[in-house]
């Protein structure tokens, strides 16, 4: 306190000078209407140059916030399609039958039944360098995620979830060598194996599909609806490159893959209910082999 009291002492002048200051401007202001339009005007475009950038900052902190929110919508939106697009197969179903039959009504339960259902995660930790990449989402067990869940952004294909914490889970990318991914040409429904060769991050390969199908670059590779993880129609890639390796009976197709994975932040997980079912159906087949 008694070094503030030396510093106005010190330099009273300059105070008393900028106070006496203040009180003129505000007379001029206050008591002349072309000043005051003036001071006006320069301060509301001052004031709405400061809130404008004010609120840009905030913005940029909310973006998070925002992402998280639209993934969610997207994910409920996906579950909301599966179960439209039941209901519609289903009333057709139910039309026809009821035709050939009266007596034949479809039960509330099997109308009601959906197959996938959608749920979002935040991607905490990604590698795309390394021969067998892996992503790490933050969400776990607790929260209801399974082994062999697919991983989807935007409804294209990133992996399938392989380790399951209390509270994170690792997913295997399409970037990682030990992994293929039942894919077909969504032009002609011909159908091969995708795998990654260790390279470029933004290229895969589709395998395994004959010469004599009709292939053209743009073509559009999707999801086979075989694998019980994912839903038939995903997006994996586009067609960017393709050729007839020599003595084969099939070609060498490169895929530019649809999501890029230096970028990605939110994913959705993909939840088969009949996975179980599928599974003991699966085991017994094999068993009896």
């Amino acid at each position: 306190m008694r070094n503030l009291f030396r510093l106005i002492l010190k330099y009273h002048y300059i105070f008393l000078f900028l106070i006496l200051e203040i009180f003129s401007l505000s007379f001029v202001v206050t008591y002349n209407n072309y000043q005051k339009a003036k001071f006006l005007s320069s301060s509301n475009g001052f004031t709405g140059y400061f809130y404008e950038n004010f609120a840009g900052v905030f913005q940029v902190f909310d973006l998070k916030k925002a992402n998280t929110e639209l993934a969610e919508e997207n994910a409920q939106l996906r579950t909301a399609l599966q179960h439209y697009q039941l209901r519609t197969i289903n009333n057709s179903r139910q039309s026809y039958l009821t035709e050939r039959n009266p007596l034949i009504t479809m039960t509330r339960d099997s109308l009601n039944k959906i197959v996938y259902f959608f749920t979002t995660a935040r991607v905490i930790n990604n590698s795309i360098n390394q021969r067998h990449n892996f992503l790490t989402i933050n969400k776990g067990r607790i929260q209801g995620v399974k082994t062999n869940m697919g991983v989807i952004s935007a409804g294209r294909v990133v992996g399938l979830v392989t380790d399951v914490g209390d509270n994170y889970s690792e997913v295997i990318s399409i970037l990682n060598e030990r992994w293929k991914l039942s894919a077909k040409i969504k032009r002609n429904d011909f159908f091969g194996s995708l795998s990654w060769n260790g390279r470029n991050y933004r290229k895969a390969q589709l395998n395994e599909i004959p010469y004599h199908v009709p292939i053209q670059n743009g073509d559009t590779v999707v999801t086979t609806g075989f694998s019980s993880s994912f839903p038939e129609g995903l997006t994996i890639g586009i067609v960017s490159d393709f050729t007839l390796g020599t003595g084969s009976n099939f070609y060498k197709i490169d895929i530019d893959l649809a999501v890029d994975f230096k970028s990605i932040v939110q994913v959705a997980l993909v939840e088969n209910r009949q996975l179980i079912e599928i599974n003991k159906l699966e085991s017994l087949n094999n068993d009896g082999k």
